[in-house]
């Protein structure tokens, strides 16, 4: 006997089950539509007003984008931002494809795999300026840091680099944001087959062979989401700049931060446009190399 195939459907019971498909996606269009594209389209359109010293004019002009890319200021501060950003993604990488790979191939209880993964996350009980200004205790002149330095004779003075500098900000931005690396990776690596690992360990290859060759191809859609969740955030991060670096420091989040403050929107808004945009070609750049379909 032949196999017996379903009969297939009728074009009018594909056009009911489409339309019920977006019947029941409209309630997440309408929040998503309110929520996230209304306030991008009217940041656009503030971005083109005329900020004088007393008042908004709703007029359509290019002073505030030919304002922004005609100072040298402007790209200072972008080359800033990403100098943070490219720094924080090395060692939030290198922190977190560690930690995950100990979890996921080190630790054989799953009780136990789940126990050090939620002492993981202990740290984002608290809020993110909590952690971030528990820093500066421990960093500054005559903070943790320094005073165990000199007590154990490895400096004479006390070394004024730990605090209010570069090196405070992607330490604070590496604390904060590690774990949005753990997680994705994490995630990935528990989903690979281990006897892909056997089999290559079976196949003679070493314990760095496997980790090149078949543990971090497999484990690139998590490096990715991991990847964009790290560089989006410290692009957008302001707070963190400002308090780590002692305003000594900015990026484009400060600047932004900056002109609300005097009320400038418009010159905000135009300064925001360009950061969205600039986000998203580095989001769009990164989907080139993997498919991260496969994750969501």
């Amino acid at each position: 006997m032949c196999p017996s195939h379903p009969a297939p459907e009728s074009p009018n019971v594909l056009k009911n089950n489409t339309f019920v498909g977006w019947l029941m996606a409209l309630p997440i269009m309408a929040v998503l539509m309110f929520f996230l594209v209304l306030p991008i389209i009217m940041i656009v359109i503030v971005s083109f007003w005329q900020a004088t010293e007393f008042s908004i004019v709703p007029a359509f002009v290019w002073e505030n984008y030919e304002f922004l890319f005609g100072s040298n200021v402007t790209y200072r501060v972008f080359l800033n931002t990403f100098k943070y950003a490219a720094i924080t993604w090395a060692f939030t990488l290198g922190i977190g494809f560690t930690v995950a790979y100990f979890l996921a191939f080190h630790v054989r209880s799953l009780t136990w795999q789940i126990v050090l993964f939620l002492l993981c996350t202990i740290p984002f009980w608290t809020s993110n300026i909590i952690r971030m200004i528990s820093w500066i205790p421990f960093l500054g002149r005559n903070g943790i840091a320094n005073s165990t330095l000199i007590s154990w004779g490895v400096i004479d003075a006390p070394l004024e680099w730990l605090l209010f500098s570069d090196f405070a900000v992607i330490l604070a931005f590496v604390h904060l944001y590690t774990l949005f690396m753990v997680v994705p990776i994490f995630n990935t690596m528990m989903r690979i087959d281990k006897s892909l690992i056997e089999a290559a360990r079976d196949a003679g290859a070493s314990g760095a062979q496997i980790l090149w060759n078949v543990i971090i191809p497999l484990t690139k859609p998590g490096i990715m989401i991991g990847t964009i969740f790290v560089v989006t955030l410290v692009m957008g991060d302001f707070i963190t700049v400002r308090f780590m670096s002692g305003s000594q420091s900015a990026n484009v989040g400060r600047l932004i931060s900056n002109d609300i403050a005097l009320l400038a929107y418009p010159s905000a808004s135009a300064t925001a446009v360009v950061l969205l945009l600039t986000v998203l070609i580095v989001i769009g750049i990164l989907l080139r190399f993997v498919d991260i379909r496969k994750e969501l």
